[in-house]
């Protein structure tokens, strides 16, 4: 099996590689879906568009990402009707994705019905989480009912960064720890024990843990009835204002890092406030985990603002040179996937470029392998 095409279906986007085996041989993203002017009027539609504009002579599978899996999903799965009605049932869990990622599946079955159809799940890579971990202290009856616990996100960036750090330090993957951070629009951290998640940021939602772009991430769930009690705002009006208008977002009025980044630079009070709420909350988490996972043999940086912002990586590793864990300013400010830290660090700290669409082909690839 050589080619293999995955979708990466967003809330308002879909993002598509084809391979050749490991190559890229046409890539591309539909964007503005279901906006007034903007590209088609929903994912099926997208879909389709691309379908229609890609050579697909010769292809094997089509590798989906879902965004929730929830308990049931704990690896990529051959799509067929049954798999297909288990993620429709979690859509409560993830309303914004799951309908996006099931409309993207049901078109290309349609348009492709001998072709082999993979979902991978953005959760599969937690489903190692120790119960400890993901079990939230609330009455078991009713988290039990309503499916509340940790699931984690950005399953398939933790799992091929961690690999690839594997890689980069020329060690067996089982035998490496690292701390995954990856630090895009959304942001998660992810403790990997030997190529197993067991601690993760990100919880039943993807609004936990990090600072983000426009999500609050962690935040004591008395500000939810204090908004409803005080001010008077509806469930829908606080959750638009967590996960849309929070984060850098709420702390500066802009979502994109660079632009907060050049605000600071410039002395502005509220750019510089918002750097440290962010990188703090990153320190937090790598000491936590750290001491969860005992030994660490490397810290990873990932995403667009992992991969590419220098002040936010020094930042969030300063004061834990105690740990082990420092960055040389002079590597710090180089490119491309990386050794970050100086020669002698009893803790590598890296930057690699994360490719969510490889590991999902990667995936795919094995299922189909697996089912003869």
């Amino acid at each position: 099996m050589s080619r293999v095409l995955v979708l990466n279906s967003g809330s308002s986007s879909v993002k598509y590689r084809l391979y050749d085996g490991d190559t890229v041989v046409d890539r591309g993203t539909v964007e503005r879906i279901g906006e007034p002017g903007g590209g088609p009027a929903d994912h099926a539609g997208a879909v389709r568009q691309i379908l229609t504009e890609l050579d697909l002579t010769g292809l094997s599978a089509v590798g989906h990402r879902v965004v929730h899996g929830g308990r049931r999903f704990s690896e990529p799965v051959l799509v067929d009707d049954e798999v297909l009605a288990g993620i429709a049932e979690l859509v409560p869990l993830a309303p914004l994705h799951n309908p996006a990622n099931l409309a993207g599946i049901t078109e290309a079955r349609r348009v492709l019905p001998d072709v082999a159809q993979v979902a991978v799940f953005d959760t599969a890579f937690h489903h190692t989480l120790p119960e400890s971990a993901a079990t939230y202290a609330i009455e078991r009856e009713v988290a039990e009912r309503y499916g509340i616990r940790r699931y984690g996100f950005h399953g398939t960036s933790h799992a091929y960064v961690s690999r690839r750090t594997a890689e980069l330090l020329d060690r067996p993957y089982a035998e490496v720890n690292t701390i995954t951070l990856h630090l895009g629009n959304g942001a998660s951290a992810c403790a990997v024990a030997g190529g197993r998640s067991v601690a993760t940021s990100m919880g039943m939602s993807p609004l936990e843990g990090l600072v983000m772009g426009t999500r609050s991430g962690d935040l004591d769930p008395t500000v939810v009835f204090h908004l409803r009690r005080e001010a008077g705002l509806g469930v829908d009006e606080i959750d638009d204002l967590l996960n849309h208008r929070s984060g850098l977002l709420g702390l500066t009025g802009v979502n994109d890092m660079r632009e907060v980044l050049s605000r600071r630079a410039a002395g502005d009070p509220a750019a510089n406030l918002a750097f440290d709420v962010y990188c703090r909350r990153i320190t937090g988490y790598v000491g936590a985990y750290y001491a969860l996972l005992g030994r660490i043999d490397a810290v990873t940086f990932t995403a667009g603002v992992g991969e590419h912002a220098a002040p936010v990586r020094a930042a969030a590793l300063a004061g834990l040179d105690r740990l082990g864990i420092t960055v040389d300013p002079g590597r710090n400010d180089g490119s491309g996937d990386r050794v970050i830290s100086p020669a002698d660090a009893e803790v590598t700290v890296c930057v690699i470029g994360t490719d969510e669409e490889r590991e999902i082909a990667r995936q795919t690839r094995a299922v189909v392998a697996a089912e003869g």
